[in-house]
Order: C-alpha cells, then structure tokens, then sequence
C-alpha cells in the first residue's frame, strides 16, 4: 500500500513537471504495489515457476483492463478489413502507437507511447484470420504490455461497415497505472473511440493526412451512425 501510494504520488508529479525520471520511479513503486513483486526479493529469492505466463494467464482475473467500442465506416467491408489487416496502417489512425513493423503474415513488432510518455515495445502474433469479417491477435514472450485483441467487420446496408473492437491489456503498473494515466488524460476508452472516429474519417475521405491534421475537432457522423458502446 506504501509503494501504491507513493508511486501514483511520483508518477502525477513527475507528468506535472515533464520529469520521465520521476515518473517512471512512481510508476516501478506502483507496479511493486500492485503487483507484489519485489526486485530485491526476487533476486533473494528466485521464483520457481514457470517465467513465461501465457497472455491468458497474465489477463486473466483483475488484471486485464478491458476496453471495446464500435462505429459504422461507410465503405465496403473488403475494403475496412485489407485496409486494417495491413498492420503497420494503424499508426495512421491509432495516436498512441509510434510503429508497427510486419515481420511475417502473422508476426510483427509493435512500438507505444504508454503513461507518461514511457516507450513500450511488444510481439504480436496474429491467432485468427477470418478474410473479412475477423482478425484478433495477441502478444507474445515477455512483452512491455500484455495484451489481446480482435476486431470484427460486419456488412451494413449496401456499402457500410460496422468495426467492432474489443481490447484486453495489462499496461505498466496494471490496473492502478491505468487509472492514475486516466486521471491525467489519458482514457483508454476514449482514446479508441478517437481512434475509431479517425479511422472512419480516413476510409470515408482517402486523405489521411487531412484526417490526422483534424484530430480533435468534432465532425458530424454520417446519417444512421451507430456511434459507440461500452
């Protein structure tokens, strides 16, 4: 509780100054808190378990934050889904990842900016490819962030889409980190549904560049948008 309360009392300081240093020791010192895992004591004395926890073990139970959300693209849906399944597209429209870098059809590499403006780096591994109405992936190994997600694309009308998304992740310092980056403006419910705003914006228009230029502002929905859920 001592680490908890110290490390969220850090990490709003050291946002508030632009101190990363600072930051990041509130955000180890709330990690410790939550998690209960001490490096002092881990090098005392070694675990023995098994180090490589599935994605499912690590999100399983508290852990995981959950965030979904969806909104209607008026563009075919083979369009919505090759535009998407191209990986390293979503840093067009998704404002929190700097770069994704394809490594093979089911393997890339993904780089974030996290709370506090903290780079993290994961795997991801692609587990379901249903061409196209569904992708879901999941990290992999020892990941900065553990995480797992799918993303569903249903034909509305004649020439509309609806994209469901659905996110589970483990960011640093779990649940507490989470709730202390929301506390300083960084939601993860509303940063998707931005994102997915965005997105729609970029298929409905073609001009990405425009579409990143007028992040922010509110633009009107097209006629019968089903707008987003949670």
């Amino acid at each position: 509780m001592a680490s908890t309360a110290a490390g969220a009392a850090l990490a709003i300081v050291g946002y508030k100054r632009s101190n990363k240093a600072l930051g990041l020791l509130g955000m180890g010192l709330m990690a410790r808190g939550a998690s209960g895992w001490c490096p002092v004591s881990a090098a005392i004395e070694p675990r023995s378990e098994d180090t490589t926890d599935s994605t499912k073990r690590q999100l399983g139970g508290s852990r995981g934050i959950l965030v979904e959300d969806a909104i209607t693209i008026y563009r075919p849906v083979s369009e919505v889904y090759t535009y998407w399944r191209d990986l390293e597209n979503l840093p067009h429209f998704m404002d929190h990842l700097v770069d994704v870098r394809t490594i093979d059809r089911f393997h890339s590499r993904w780089v974030a900016r996290g709370p506090l403006g903290v780079r993290v780096e994961w795997d991801a591994e692609v587990i379901n490819d249903i061409p196209p109405t569904l992708l879901s992936w999941k990290s992999m190994g020892h990941a900065d962030v553990v995480s797992a997600g799918s993303v569903r694309f249903k034909p509305v009308g004649e020439h509309g889409t609806e994209v469901r998304v659905r996110l589970q992740y483990d960011p640093p310092a779990g649940k507490l980190g989470a709730t202390v980056a929301s506390l300083l403006g960084e939601d993860p419910q509303r940063q998707i549904a931005e994102d997915l705003r965005i997105f729609k914006q970029l298929l409905e228009t073609r001009e990405g560049g425009d579409a990143m230029m007028r992040r922010g502002l509110d633009l009107p929905e097209a006629p019968g948008d089903f707008g987003s859920f949670s």
